[in-house]
Formats: structure tokens, sequence, C-alpha cells
């Protein structure tokens, strides 16, 4: 089939906005990539991206040179805009989705609308948000909602492999609208090339995405809460998964630290939110994994006995290996618990040049060796699976056992 061409336009440019602009460069559109971050828009501008991603420099710089993707100071109008903004927890004890950010871009698009125009959502949101989106577009553009499409396309991307998930992974795209799903289909098939674009109506896109991330945050729960349950056994938790999975139709995962990042630790409770006597698993769930995090810290109060005069060091502050990503971390969790029982906390992230990580200090590998009585292994990292720091690791009088086994696994 032969490119139809778009002017697109890109609201949000972080994990994933900046790269799907890229791909969508790539692919022979022409971008304009606006956020509503200065500093983003400034070192995009230079040619520089902001995030830790495999490759992504490398194809944001061949897009940028061409001019292919162009990044504005303010929404530009165009055929096709993509949301691509966050959708934190509003603050407050109960779980509840903040949609600021949502009804931001949403406002900001309604000033450039125009009649037959396209808006795809890709952030992950509860049930229903696409439709309350789209009466927000109508509200503020003055057009009615038959004038304009809107679509939901949830990203479903794993870091440090964006780029490759992009244009191999399967979307699923979901529309109240049958020609605005196939409008979006055409156009995500002009860069998902391997992958299938399935379609879908807007609220069963929704789900998909919040099922696909709470099914395996109740798998986690459930290794995370075994890890529990054979500490108080007095067996070793890794040598039973391995025995059980030995079973043809048995994949227990491994027990870790908890769970982070903005979909594991975030999108289960949009559908707790929504269907609250009907959730009960999948809220059990969270709070197992919420907080493992602080029975790990537990664990380590006993080995100290206590002794607050002993420094301890956590090695690796993401969410998950050989990224950047804080958000959600349960490392951040676990040091900010350490810190409140009165321990002096250092971490150790080899994949960000900052100096501090949500106000905990950030020091090197040999530092945090040299100047901790205690490690903490919660990632692995490249940079410490490499022979070197191994052995400097395991030289060290401490280190929490359970992160050396998830260590030598990942080796």
């Amino acid at each position: 089939m032969e490119l139809q061409k778009k002017e697109i336009s890109v609201v949000g440019l972080g994990y994933i906005g900046l790269p799907t602009a890229i791909v969508l460069a790539q692919a022979g559109h022409h971008v304009k990539g606006y956020d509503v971050k200065k500093e983003v828009r400034n070192h995009l501008a230079n040619g520089q991206i902001h995030i830790v991603e495999q490759g992504l420099q490398e194809a944001f710089s061949e897009v940028f040179q061409k001019r292919a993707l162009e990044i504005t100071d303010t929404l530009e109008a165009a055929d096709v805009y993509l949301l691509c903004v966050p959708t934190p927890f509003l603050d407050g004890e109960e779980k509840k989705a903040d949609l600021s950010y949502v009804k931001a871009a949403a406002s900001l698009v309604a000033d450039v609308l125009k009649e037959g125009d396209l808006v795809i959502l890709e952030s992950t949101v509860p049930p229903y948000t696409t439709q309350m989106m789209t009466r927000l577009l109508a509200e503020k553009s003055g057009l009615k909602e038959d004038q304009f499409y809107t679509a939901h396309c949830p990203e479903r991307v794993l870091p440090g492999k964006i780029l490759y998930e992009l244009a191999h992974n399967d979307r699923i795209i979901g529309s109240q609208d049958p020609l605005a799903a196939a409008m979006t289909k055409d156009l995500y098939e002009t860069f998902v090339k391997e992958g299938h674009c399935l379609v879908c109506d807007d609220v069963t896109a929704e789900m998909c995405k919040l099922v696909e991330n709470t099914y395996r945050d109740i798998n986690i729960a459930f290794a995370n809460q075994l890890s529990e349950i054979c500490h108080t056994a007095g067996i070793y938790v890794h040598q039973l998964i391995a025995l059980a999975n030995r079973h043809p139709r048995v994949n227990i995962l491994a027990p870790g630290l908890g769970v982070g990042g903005h979909c594991l630790a975030v999108d289960p409770w949009f559908l707790v939110e929504k269907f609250k006597a009907e959730a009960s698993l999948i809220k059990e769930a969270r709070i197992i994994n919420d907080e493992k995090p602080f029975w790990v810290m537990n664990q380590v109060l006993d080995e100290l006995q206590q002794d607050t005069s002993k420094k301890i060091a956590i090695l690796g502050m993401t969410y998950k290996p050989d990224i950047d990503d804080l958000r959600e971390s349960p490392s951040i969790h676990l040091a900010h618990a350490l810190k409140e029982k009165g321990y002096f906390v250092m971490g150790c992230e080899p994949n960000t040049d900052a100096q501090e990580a949500a106000g905990i200090p950030l020091a090197s590998l040999n530092d945090c060796i040299e100047q901790c009585d205690y490690l903490i292994i919660a990632q692995a990292h490249r940079p410490f699976l490499e022979s070197k720091a191994k052995a400097l690791i395991l030289r060290h009088p401490h280190f929490d056992c359970i992160g050396f086994e998830h260590m030598e696994a990942a080796a």
C-alpha cells in the first residue's frame, strides 16, 4: 500500500512519546513533537535526548537532522495528534488516577483541532477515559463529536527494547467509531512491521492494557509472597521454584524487591478504582508487592541487629536493570524506609550522572563498597555483572544473599 504521509503532532516527549515520534518520522511522516517542559524541548532542540534507551539517540539524530521530526515550542496544527502523557496517582490515601495531564493535553489539541482530524490517546488510562477525552475535545473546540475522530492505542513496550518492540509487538486499537479505528490502524501499520494491529472498541482497548500488566503483577506477587513463606518455613525459595518449574505447566517467576515503574505498579490500581467489589485479588496482589521492600527492610534490620551505626549501600536504584527510570522504584522505597529507621543509606546507579536519587546520595560502586558496611544488590545492572565488579562485591563482608542470587541468575 502506498504511504499516505501525515502531518502528526505528538504531545508528550517522554519514555513513550519520543520513541513513537521517532518511528513515525522514520516511517515517512512529518512529525512535530511538543512537551510542556521547557528543559525537555531545549534538550531535544539541541539534538540530545533526555532519557536512557538503547539506540534512541542514534535514531533521534537521524530523523532530527533530516527535519522529519521537529521540536516545537507550542503545539502546532496537524492531521493526527498523539497524546503520550503521564497518568500518575492523585494525592491521597486511596489510589485514583490523576487524569489532569490527559485533560490538559486534550485542551491544547482542542485549540488547534479542525474537522476530520484524528486524536489518538496512547496513555494508559482507566476505562471510559477515551470517551471523556472525546467529550472534552468537542466542548473545548466547538466541534461536534462526529466532526473529528478519536481512538485509544495503549503503548505496550519494554524499556531497554522500545524501538524494537514498537516495530514488532502487536498493537490494540480501540474506538467507538469503526472509521476512526481503521484510520488509526492504517497509521500504525506504517511502522508496526512485524506485529499485528488489532481493532476493538475503546473500553476493551483500555482494559486490555490494564489486564496485561495486572496479570504480570499478580504472578510477581505470588513469587514475592512465596519467598516470605519460605523464609518462615526455613527452606530455600529459589530451589523450591526451580523444582516446581520442572512441571510442564508451571512457570513461577523469581521473587524480588517489589514492583516498580509506571505500568505494573500503577495500572492494576485503575481496575481497583473502577471495580472495587470485583477486584479483591488484584488489590491484594498490589498490597503484597508494595509491601515487599518493607519486608526486605525487616530482614536487613534483623541481620544488622538494629545497629544503626552501620552504613548501607543499595546497588541499583532504578526499577529494573539497565535503564534510568526511577519511577515507583522499590529500591527508593527501601532506601527511605531504612533512613527512617536511622541508617545512613547511599545508592549506586550506573545509568545516571545524577548526584542523588529521590534524596538518596549516589556514589560509585567502589565508593559504596569502601564506605558501607552492608550491601543490598537490588538490580542486576550490566556493570555489576562484570567480573571485576562481582569480585569486589563478593569480597565485601556483608551483601544481601537474595540480591546476589538474582545477580548470579542474570549473569
